[in-house]
C-alpha cells in the first residue's frame, strides 16, 4: 500500500508538472524576444513566473515531497496531525515567488537607471556575457555545495526540521525552497540572461537543475554545468550572432517576439506584409 501511494504521488507530480510545462508552452510560445527580453506587466509576469517554476521545479523537488509525503501519512497513522503534501508544496513555490519579485523589481530598476546603454548595439552582449560567467562562478562556491547537498540529501531536513501542523508544513516548504533557491539561482540569472520567455533555455536550465539534484553524479556534473557557463559567457560576451538558440534582441524574430508580447498575434501581422511585396512587384525589372 505504501509503494501505490507513493507511486501515486509521484505520477500526481509529473502529472502537474506535464500540464505546466502545456500551459508555459501556451502562454510563452513566440515570445522570446533574447537577452533583455522585457518582462510585462507586474500582474502578467507572476502569473508566468509561478507556471514556469512549477513546471521547472515539480520533477527535481519530487524526491524531498515524496519523503514528506511519507513521514506525513506515517504520523497521521499513528495518531499524529496529518499534513496534506500540497502544503508544503505551497511553501515551496512562495520561496521561488520572492525570488521571482525581487527579479522582477531589479529588471524594472536597471532598467530605468541604464536607459538604453544595455542595448544589444551597445555592452548588452557583455552584460549577458558578465551574468553568465558570474552563475558558472558561483556553481564553484561553498555556499552552492552546501544548498545542493541539503536539496540531494531530503531526509536529514525532514527528520531533524520536522514542524507539526499546516503552519509548520508551510515553514518547511519555504526553507526547503530557500535552500533550492540558494542552489539554483545562479542558473535562474543564466535564464535571465539568456532570455527568459526563451521555451528552449528554460528546458536547458531545468534538465540542468534535474540533473544536480537527481541524478547520482549530480555534485560532479555542477562543476562540469559550471565550466560551461563561463564558456557560454565569453562566447555569449564576444561573439553572440553565433551562439546556436540564442535570439539577437535586434532581430527581426525578436521584433515579432516583443509584437506578440504587446497583443498582436502573426496572424494579425500578415495582412499588414503582403500590400508591401504587391507594391514592389510591377517594379521588378
Amino acid at each position: 500500500m505504501r509503494v501505490s501511494r507513493q507511486t501515486s504521488t509521484a505520477a500526481l507530480l509529473l502529472a502537474a508538472a506535464l500540464v505546466l510545462w502545456i500551459v508555459t508552452f501556451e502562454r510563452m510560445h513566440g515570445m522570446d524576444a533574447g537577452p533583455g527580453t522585457d518582462l510585462g506587466a507586474f500582474g502578467w509576469f507572476l502569473g508566468v513566473w509561478v507556471t514556469m517554476m512549477g513546471a521547472m521545479m515539480l520533477p527535481s523537488v519530487a524526491p524531498m515531497v515524496l519523503v514528506f509525503a511519507r513521514i506525513s501519512r506515517d504520523r497521521g497513522r499513528r495518531g499524529q496531525r496529518f499534513v496534506p503534501t500540497w502544503v508544503f508544496l505551497a511553501g515551496y513555490l512562495l520561496a521561488w515567488v520572492a525570488y521571482g519579485l525581487l527579479a522582477y523589481g531589479l529588471f524594472r530598476l536597471v532598467r530605468w537607471a541604464a536607459g538604453g546603454s544595455l542595448s544589444w548595439d551597445g555592452a548588452g552582449p557583455l552584460i549577458a556575457g558578465a551574468a553568465l560567467l558570474a552563475a558558472g562562478l558561483y556553481q564553484l562556491t561553498p555556499l552552492k555545495r552546501v544548498c545542493l547537498r541539503h536539496c540531494r540529501g531530503p531526509m536529514h531536513f525532514v527528520l531533524h526540521g520536522w514542524r507539526d501542523g499546516r503552519g509548520g508544513a508551510l515553514r518547511m516548504g519555504v526553507e526547503h525552497g530557500a535552500f533550492c533557491v540558494g542552489c539554483c539561482w545562479g542558473l535562474m540569472l543564466a535564464l535571465f540572461a539568456l532570455g527568459v520567455m526563451s521555451l528552449f533555455w528554460m528546458a536547458i536550465v531545468a534538465a540542468v537543475i534535474f540533473a544536480e539534484k537527481a541524478l547520482p553524479a549530480g555534485e560532479k556534473l555542477s562543476r562540469a554545468f559550471a565550466l560551461a557557463l563561463v564558456a557560454g559567457g565569453v562566447w555569449v560576451g564576444v561573439a553572440p550572432a553565433s551562439v546556436p538558440g540564442l535570439v539577437q534582441p535586434n532581430s527581426p524574430a525578436a521584433d515579432r517576439a516583443r509584437q506578440r508580447m504587446m497583443g498582436m498575434t502573426p496572424a494579425k501581422m500578415k495582412p499588414m506584409q503582403k500590400p508591401a511585396k504587391k507594391m514592389k512587384s510591377p517594379m521588378a525589372p
